[in-house]
């Protein structure tokens, strides 16, 4: 069906990426005075964005580096980072090369976002421009940064955002700044023709007893400004009528389909 001059713009798919799972040992951590010494297991998803023959990657997820280590290993905040299959076997399937991905936007610079930061090393990034201070600045460790992972990035090009940008100036991919969770967290608003607004969380909420619940995690950076991001995903799923994926939410993300298949 094609576009009436009336609809909104739109992305032509998008493929989730199975980008490890990640082992935390005290579920508290994310829920605080509830489940205290439980281990908890959190999905983690990259997401692939097409639109009229360009690639652009949302997150990069744990280091493909881990693929095929059963045990995987603790990589920050005591939490045990597993890959099953890495980004590269996941995007041969599709037919592309890391080398393919002109563009990607970082929801922020933890070890399980930016992991394969160094397999899009030539591609434009996107970062907020807080995020960027915090994850280059002296106090790096504070905010729970792994930099050698992405050290790669100090020769990269790299397009500082300010806040809330409509990423190709139509509406189909707008960044939501969402900070709390670190500095310059931010959320990806992203419009499809058949499967409608969806909104990538990134970490402004973890899964949907945290945000139901208003459960701020006791490693985030500002409880004020989590609490404040939070809200705003909320307002936003409902101003667009969107749907939202919680990244970290296991549940959640055993209902997706994941690439080869994809969402329009």
């Amino acid at each position: 069906m094609s576009a009436s001059a009336g609809d909104p713009a739109t992305i032509d798919r998008l493929y989730v990426l199975d980008a490890g799972t990640a082992i935390a040992p005290d579920r508290s951590v994310y829920t605080p005075g509830k489940w205290h010494g439980e281990p908890v297991t959190l999905s983690c998803n990259a997401y692939l964005l097409q639109r009229r023959g360009e690639w652009m990657l949302w997150d990069t997820g744990i280091d493909e580096i881990l693929a095929g280590a059963p045990e995987g290993r603790i990589i920050a905040h005591n939490i045990r980072g597993i890959v099953a299959k890495s980004i590269t076997a996941q995007l041969a399937e599709i037919g592309l090369a890391p080398a393919d991905v002109g563009t990607v936007l970082l929801s922020h610079a933890h070890f399980d976002h930016i992991g394969n930061a160094s397999l899009f090393r030539d591609a434009t990034w996107y970062i907020q421009r807080r995020e960027h201070e915090a994850m280059f600045g002296k106090d790096y460790g504070a905010f729970g940064y792994t930099p050698s992972l992405y050290e790669c990035l100090r020769q990269a090009r790299v397009e500082l955002m300010e806040g809330d940008v409509d990423l190709l100036g139509d509406g189909s991919v707008r960044v939501i700044s969402t900070p709390g969770h670190t500095p310059g967290h931010c959320s990806l608003l992203v419009c499809l023709a058949n499967t409608g607004p969806v909104l990538l969380s990134g970490d402004a909420a973890h899964d949907s007893y945290n945000l139901a619940h208003r459960c701020v995690p006791t490693m985030n950076a500002s409880a004020e400004l989590t609490l404040a991001s939070m809200e705003r995903l909320v307002a936003t799923v409902n101003a667009e009528r969107a749907q939202l994926w919680l990244n970290h939410d296991t549940a959640q993300s055993a209902t997706l389909a994941y690439a080869p298949e994809y969402f329009d």
